[in-house]
C-alpha cells in the first residue's frame, strides 16, 4: 500500500471518520494556538488518495489522533530517524560540539548482559563475553544499543596498571578482532600507538607491544608502575585484537597499586 492508503487504513481500523479526525486535529489546533496542526476534510481525503507528503504539523496531528508513534509515521514516508545516528557519524564536524544521544523506539528489544559468570573478578582483565552467563532481551530505552553478541569487547580489570593513565582500571574497550598482527612502533606519539588486547595463559591484559622474532613484549606506560614484561610468542601469548575504542570515566579515586604480573623483562647487563 501507498503511504496514503496505509493512513487510510489505520483511520478505518480505529472506526474514525474524516470529519471526526478533522474535530480532533481542531482541539490540537486550538491548544497550540497553531492553525497549522488543524485537518481539513478535504485535505485528509487528499492525502489518502495522492502521493502528497503531509507537513510534520499535520503528520504531528495524526500521530495523537491515530495514537501511533510520530517516527512510525514518518517510516510510512521513508524517513527512518534511527538512522540518524549513522548518518552524524559519516560527517564528522570539525569543531568540538554536543552530540545527542537518542533511542527513537524505546521499547525495541536488544541483547544484553543479565547474568554475569559468578566466577568473574573485577580485579583482572577480561573479555566480557566471558563475564557473562546468561544473555537476555531488554528495552533499548534502557541502554544504548551495543551489539556484545557479534562485537567483541574488553574490561580492564581493576589490578591492570599497565596503560594507565592512558586507560584506566574499570575500562571497557573495543576491540577489532581482525586485527591481529602487531605492527611496527613508528609513531612516539602515545595515542597514535596501536594498542593490543593481549591473551596470556592466564590472564588478559590490555598493552602496547613489540614482537621481537618470537619475544612479544608488552610496553606499559611511562607513567604505569607495571614494569615490561616478555613472553614467548605465540606460545605464552596471543593476540586476541586491536583496542578501537574505550568507554572510560576521567575521575576517579584510585591511585595506581603494584601491577598483578608473573612476568617480567630481564634487566640487561
Amino acid at each position: 500500500m501507498s503511504p496514503g492508503e496505509r493512513l487510510q487504513y489505520i483511520r478505518f481500523r480505529l472506526g474514525l471518520s474524516v470529519r471526526d479526525v478533522a474535530d480532533r486535529s481542531e482541539r490540537i489546533a486550538h491548544e497550540e494556538e497553531n492553525s497549522d496542526f488543524e485537518i481539513s476534510t478535504t485535505w485528509l481525503f487528499e492525502v489518502e488518495n495522492s502521493d502528497g507528503i503531509p507537513s510534520v504539523y499535520k503528520l504531528y496531528s495524526l500521530s495523537v489522533i491515530y495514537h501511533i508513534k510520530f517516527s512510525d509515521l514518518l517510516l510510512l514516508y521513508g524517513l527512518d530517524l534511527e538512522k540518524a545516528t549513522k548518518h552524524r557519524t559519516l560527517m564528522p564536524g570539525k569543531q568540538t560540539h554536543t552530540t545527542p544521544v537518542q533511542i527513537f523506539d524505546e521499547e525495541r528489544l536488544t541483547t544484553f548482559p543479565v547474568r554475569f559468570d559468578p566466577g568473574f573478578s573485577i580485579e583482572r582483565t577480561s573479555l566480557l563475553s566471558r563475564m557473562v552467563e546468561i544473555w537476555g532481551e531488554v528495552p533499548m530505552g534502557l541502554i544504548q544499543h551495543l551489539n556484545f553478541r557479534n562485537s567483541i569487547y574488553g574490561y580492564i580489570g581493576l589490578q591492570d596498571y599497565t596503560l594507565y593513565p592512558l586507560l584506566r582500571p574499570g575500562s571497557f574497550v573495543q576491540i577489532d578482532s581482525r586485527v591481529r598482527r602487531v605492527d611496527p612502533v613508528v609513531s612516539s606519539n602515545e595515542y597514535h600507538r596501536p594498542i593490543y588486547f593481549v591473551e596470556l595463559r592466564d590472564r588478559y591484559v590490555c598493552s602496547w607491544c613489540e614482537l621481537q622474532g618470537t619475544r612479544l613484549i608488552l610496553t606499559p606506560h611511562p607513567l604505569s608502575p607495571c614494569a615490561t614484561r616478555l613472553y614467548e610468542f605465540p606460545n605464552e601469548a596471543s593476540i586476541v585484537g586491536q583496542v578501537t575504542g574505550v568507554a572510560m570515566r576521567v575521575v576517579d579515586d584510585s591511585s595506581p597499586r603494584a601491577c598483578d604480573e608473573t612476568a617480567r623483562l630481564p634487566k640487561r647487563p
